[in-house]
């Protein structure tokens, strides 16, 4: 009974030193979490502090860990001569830091420390940064704060644009003013952008009703407080705007109407440019032999811009090169005739001179001849960049700037019981102006209907206004023609001293040795007969230039 009661004492004692236990290594588990919690907990504040005060931390060389660096004054182990006392701030380089790998040589190996030593005073004096006078800082930058302690009239983004045109073009009111008053010429800018920013009906109410001091009002407000004072004051801007840039846009109109007209004449009196045409139509229509395109008697001028587009069997040659070869030896022959003519010769100088001339002389002769065309075009290719539709609305815009001048002189400006010098200079510049815009509007009449009587001279009663479309045509045509004539001449250059060269090792006669051209372009374009335009050619025997 004993032993029995011995026993269940030993299995207590067991049970409860075994639940001690446990209990102590939770105990210990617990203590060793709040341990690693507390040191996870010090490392970020550690690198927080790092992060916060990085020229406290020791930093390793840029030239490797076993490389110790020396400062300016000769001690310490930094390169950059960094020490515990505090540096003067300096301006700051900007650069990309390059990390110095010590695995491998560097060029950054090579330096030696200490080599170079620079002057700490001196460097400090250079580049030190001045710490800049907070207290300074807040009273400049006060007068530019918005205008929060102004009394605020009219809109916050139109004052302030207002007040800065204001200081950027340097006015005062009172000058504005007096030339508001007196018509004198104010900057065009300016004018746009008063006009622009005019106040409302309601802010300019604001501006009559207040009667307080001018202090309290932003610089815009009280410019525009001056200027609603003026009676009619914007309407008479609109004056002023008028007649600044009327005497330049007249000047414009002007030119642009004495280009077009010149344009006009050179293109009708061109007689290059209707052989041009005439060898087109003739080329073009036996091309077309037997369809129904063949026959023509005239084309638009918009199929010049297509003979580039048809090549030979070649690959190379277009039509507009066989155009140009074409009618090249004629306006050689031609040009030399006028040549000697112009020279007054006697009749055995002629014949002697002559019987130099070769038909190669009169090919690049006449190719020169066709490549001045652009020359001769001049205004042509200028008019082709005339904007038509511009032209018209800057005529029709002075035109009704005129009648708003007029109707303003005429009624508000009348209605003015007080004597005012910008009434009489309103009304003597309208009176000038009335006859320059007159004189634009009959001559647009005029330049417009000898614009369409060249282009109906050309392409006949189309039925539809073309504009200015014409010299554009022309004009891109002639730049066609200066490559194509660039590239005959390139082309014809290379036979010519291939030839030379079989000349003078192969003896042959004449007649044998030169290839006729006919027979080319007939290989090139095989639908084209032999059809020679020379000086036998409807044009080419008149007289005319």
């Amino acid at each position: 009974m004993h032993a029995k009661h011995l026993e269940i004492s030993m299995d207590n004692y067991h049970f409860h030193l075994e639940e001690q236990l446990l209990h102590l290594r939770d105990l210990l588990l617990l203590h060793l979490n709040l341990l690693l919690l507390d040191l996870h907990h010090l490392q970020k504040l550690f690198i927080l502090h790092l992060h916060q005060n990085p020229g406290n931390c020791p930093k390793p060389s840029p030239l490797g860990p076993h490389h110790l660096g020396r400062s300016s004054s000769g001690e310490g182990n930094d390169l950059t001569g960094d020490s515990d006392a505090p540096k003067t701030k300096l301006k700051p380089l900007f650069w990309d830091k390059v990390l110095a790998n010590p695995d491998h040589s560097m060029v950054w190996h090579e330096i030696k420390a200490g080599s170079f030593q620079f002057n700490e005073e001196r460097i400090q004096t250079l580049f030190g940064c001045t710490p800049a006078d907070k207290s300074n800082r807040r009273k400049d930058s006060s007068s530019f704060e918005p205008s929060t302690h102004y009394i605020q009239i009219i809109d916050a983004k139109k004052s302030q644009n207002l007040a800065i045109l204001l200081r950027a073009l340097n006015v005062t009111t009172e000058g504005v003013c007096d030339a508001v008053k007196e018509g004198n010429e104010l900057p065009t800018e300016l004018v746009q952008t008063l006009l622009k920013m005019a106040p409302t009906t309601e802010e300019e109410l604001k501006l009559r009703l207040f009667t307080g001091d001018f202090s309290q009002l932003g610089p815009a407000e009280r410019f525009l407080k001056v200027m609603v004072d003026i009676p009619f004051a914007f309407k008479r801007l609109e004056s002023l705007l008028f007649m600044s840039y009327l005497q330049d846009d007249v000047s414009s109109v002007k030119e642009s109407f004495e280009i077009l007209e010149v344009a006009c004449k050179e293109l009708r009196n061109s007689r290059l440019f209707l052989k041009l045409l005439e060898a087109v139509l003739k080329t073009g229509n036996r091309m077309n032999d037997g369809t129904f395109r063949g026959g023509a008697q005239a084309f638009k001028l918009d199929t010049l811009l297509k003979l580039s587009d048809v090549k030979g069997t070649d690959g190379k040659t277009t039509l507009l090169h066989f155009v140009v070869q074409e009618i090249i030896q004629s306006e050689g022959i031609r040009a030399a005739r006028r040549a000697r003519e112009s020279q007054s010769m006697k009749t055995e100088d002629l014949v002697e001179d002559s019987s130099h001339e070769t038909e190669e002389y009169y090919r690049s002769l006449g190719l020169q001849v066709v490549s001045g065309l652009s020359n001769d075009l001049e205004n042509v290719r200028k008019a082709a960049f005339t904007d038509g539709d511009n032209l018209t609305a800057t005529v029709s815009k002075l035109s009704h700037s005129l009648l708003k001048a007029k109707e303003f002189l005429d009624t508000e400006m009348k209605s003015i019981e007080e004597e005012s010098k910008f009434h009489d200079t309103l009304s003597s510049f309208v009176e000038h102006a009335e006859d320059d815009i007159t004189w634009l509007l009959e001559e647009e009449k005029r330049i417009t209907a000898l614009v369409k009587s060249t282009v109906d001279y050309f392409h006949g009663n189309a039925g539809k206004e073309e504009g200015l479309r014409l010299f554009v045509i022309v004009r891109d045509f002639l730049i066609m023609l200066d490559k194509a004539c660039k590239e005959v001449k390139n082309s014809a250059a290379v036979p010519m001293r291939t030839n030379r060269k079989e000349v003078s090792t192969v003896p042959l006669s004449q007649e044998s040795c030169q290839t006729p051209l006919s027979d080319v372009r007939q290989r090139l374009f095989p639908t084209i007969k032999d059809r020679r335009m020379d000086d036998s050619s409807s044009d080419d025997e008149s007289s005319s230039p």
